[in-house]
């Protein structure tokens, strides 16, 4: 019998978070999961990559929800990003954590893992509060 399949489909440590998260938003435990996951932050095909630009720094993707509110996808995996973003063939994997604790202070929420299963969308400052580690 071939398990290899069956294990391409078990959720990841984070997206069992955003499955806690989703019955228990103030599930610390989740959230603790979920703060010391990497994410896959997308970059745009057209980007270019600037001269002297710092290796420390990352530009946000910013996509404009239904209704006008901006968002930055981040994907949990490879397979969501591609599922979401079959366009964007690179990103960026940062802490999740890391990038909550930079987080800018105008009002730009973050969606993880976007239409999926897990998808969980936090507001700015949900996003400070509840992931910055």
């Amino acid at each position: 019998m071939d398990t290899s399949a069956a294990h391409d489909h078990r959720p990841t440590p984070a997206q069992q978070a955003l499955d806690a998260l989703a019955v228990n938003a103030e599930d610390q435990a989740a959230l603790d999961t979920l703060a010391h996951s990497d994410v896959l932050v997308p970059v745009p095909d057209d980007a270019l990559d600037e001269e002297g630009a710092e290796a420390s720094s990352l530009a946000l993707p910013v996509l404009e929800q239904p209704g006008g509110e901006p968002v930055v996808p981040v994907f949990t995996t490879e397979g969501e990003l591609g599922r979401l973003l079959p366009f964007i063939s690179r990103y960026r994997l940062v802490p999740l954590g890391a990038l909550a604790a930079q987080w800018p202070d105008e009002d730009l929420a973050l969606a993880i893992d976007g239409n999926s299963a897990h998808a969980l969308t936090l507001t700015s400052r949900r996003v400070r509060t509840l992931l910055a580690r």
